[in-house]
């Protein structure tokens, strides 16, 4: 066997090695769900029969319709859809106009007001959790879609992605507006962000999973039942039926669905936004 087929030989090893070790980890990774919808598809006495199985025998959706006659789900279906929408609004248009601001517009201390800005990443939410459930208190908005959704809408992780990808948009597309007079507004709705919507649908993917999947403060802020969000109404599921554990992975099943299809869907953009994203200074 000459050199070049050696080489090659080695090389498609090595792919095959990489494919073996990628479908490892994603059956490593799916199992869990996999298990968890087995168990949503099972009747309550077949839930913790030995030996587990995997593929429900018989399988069946009474779990569905249980959870939805004895628990108001549908409810809170639309609490987490209405609060990760609003939060995914309220974040595009904020961390956009900072991030137009901290990438194209020139003012004393703009540098080291971006980097106080973006230490704040290293704050934990436990840490802003307290003064931020005084001041919702102050406001009077506990217990309200006002203090679910207004804390979530600013975020320094979305201002510091928008500007790197609105630093990556060459300046001559501004140079040759402002010559046929446009204004800062209208270069920043017609160009920048026209440009800039992988970067867009990349900020609204991660602040869509981050609020549908937000628990410590809609825990904190939500007393009635009827304006909990799924993964707080879930945890109470939990600890109201201990042992329908069909029931409560079916309510899993509910809440991870819409996370699972809305990545699918975006996928594409998730890796144009990245790309359009790099770290540039």
């Amino acid at each position: 066997m000459n050199e070049t087929n050696l080489g090659l030989l080695n090389r498609r090893l090595a792919r095959l090695l990489m494919y073996i070790l990628l479908i490892a980890g994603g059956l490593v990774m799916i199992i869990p769900f996999a298990w968890v919808l087995s168990t949503s598809l099972k009747s309550g006495q077949f839930v913790l029969t030995m030996p587990p199985q995997l593929i429900p025998n018989p399988a069946n959706l009474d779990s569905y319709r249980r959870i939805f006659e004895i628990y108001p789900i549908g409810r809170m279906l639309f609490n987490s859809l209405f609060v990760a929408v609003a939060t995914t609004i309220g974040q595009l248009i904020t961390c956009s106009m900072a991030a137009y601001a901290f990438a194209r517009l020139k003012f004393r201390g703009q540098k080291y007001l971006f980097f106080v800005y973006l230490a704040t990443l290293m704050v934990p939410f436990q840490v802003t959790i307290t003064p931020l459930f005084i001041m919702m208190r102050i406001f009077g908005w506990i217990n309200t879609y006002q203090g679910l959704i207004l804390p979530g809408v600013f975020s320094a992780f979305g201002t510091f992605l928008l500007r790197q990808s609105f630093l990556s948009i060459p300046t001559e597309y501004e140079e040759a507006a402002y010559m046929d007079g446009a204004s800062p507004l209208t270069i920043f709705l017609q160009i920048i962000l026209p440009l800039s919507k992988p970067a867009l649908a990349t900020l609204s993917v991660f602040a869509f999973m981050g609020s549908w999947n937000a628990f410590m403060w809609p825990l904190f802020i939500v007393r009635d039942e009827i304006l909990m969000t799924l993964p707080v109404g879930l945890a109470t599921l939990q600890g109201r039926w201990l042992t329908e554990w069909n029931l409560v992975m079916a309510g899993t099943v509910i809440t991870v669905l819409p996370m699972l299809l809305l990545y699918l869907v975006a996928q594409k953009y998730l890796v144009q936004g990245y790309v359009m994203s790099g770290i540039k200074g």
